[in-house]
Order: C-alpha cells, then structure tokens, then sequence
C-alpha cells in the first residue's frame, strides 16, 4: 500500500494502491468554487489503485474552463472532497492531496489552470506552469 486517506468525518477512507504518477495544483475557477480556496492540490493515480470504504456523493460538474466534464466526488456526511475524474479518461483518478493521512511528501510537478489563478498566490519559479490543461 502506498498511501492512505480519509475524509474530515471519518466515514470515508481510501488507500492507494500504487504511488502517484503526477502531482499538481489546479487553479481553474471550478477547483477554487469546489474547495472554497485558490486552488486545488492533486495527486494523479490509475483509477484501479484506488480503493475506496464509505459511500460519496459525486457532483457531475459541466462547468469546468476545458469543457470536459468532471465527476467530483466527496463525502455527503462532511463535505470533503476526495477525488476527481475527468470524463474524457476515466483511467486515471485525482486525489486532493489534502485528504491523505501523510501529506508531507507532496511536491508539484506542475500548476495548470494559471490564467484563472488569484492574484495573490506567488508561485515558485521552479515548478512548471500552464496557462490552461495540458
């Protein structure tokens, strides 16, 4: 096992079953809207390797900037949101990193959605950034 997580509550746990094969910052105004912040941390992963105990709720977002829709799943007792799917490959999940029980070692490989990011926020110069979605 490679990670493990949970929501706010406690109702809903995951594990990972592979490390991560990417890791970013979201800044699209859908993220921000989701996560009532600037942005939204993710950890990318097959969606085989996810192994979920509890139920969620899923929003079927059709609003996102790239025009794909994003199912955005989250625990219905508490509110956390635990992952993402984008519709257009149902292969990989996102996870919000925020939500593993060790989130120390998340480093960024890359901030997308950068023309909707707030003002405020100062990246770091040696992470990658993209204007919209690779």
């Amino acid at each position: 096992m490679a990670a493990q997580g949970k929501c706010l509550c406690g109702q809903v746990t995951y594990r990972l079953d592979t490390e991560p094969s990417f890791s970013g910052v979201c800044h699209c105004k859908s993220c921000q809207l989701q996560t009532g912040s600037a942005f939204s941390t993710l950890v990318g992963i097959p969606a085989a390797a996810l192994q979920i105990q509890g139920t969620l709720t899923c929003y079927e977002d059709t609003s996102s900037e790239s025009g794909n829709g994003v199912d955005r799943y989250f625990c219905g007792l508490c509110g956390s949101p635990i992952y993402s799917s984008l519709r257009a490959n149902r292969d990989m999940v996102y996870i919000k990193s925020g939500t593993l029980d060790d989130s120390s070692d998340f480093q960024p490989q890359a901030h997308f959605w950068c023309d909707s990011k707030q003002s405020w926020v100062i990246l770091n110069d040696a992470v990658p950034t993209l204007a919209r979605q690779p």
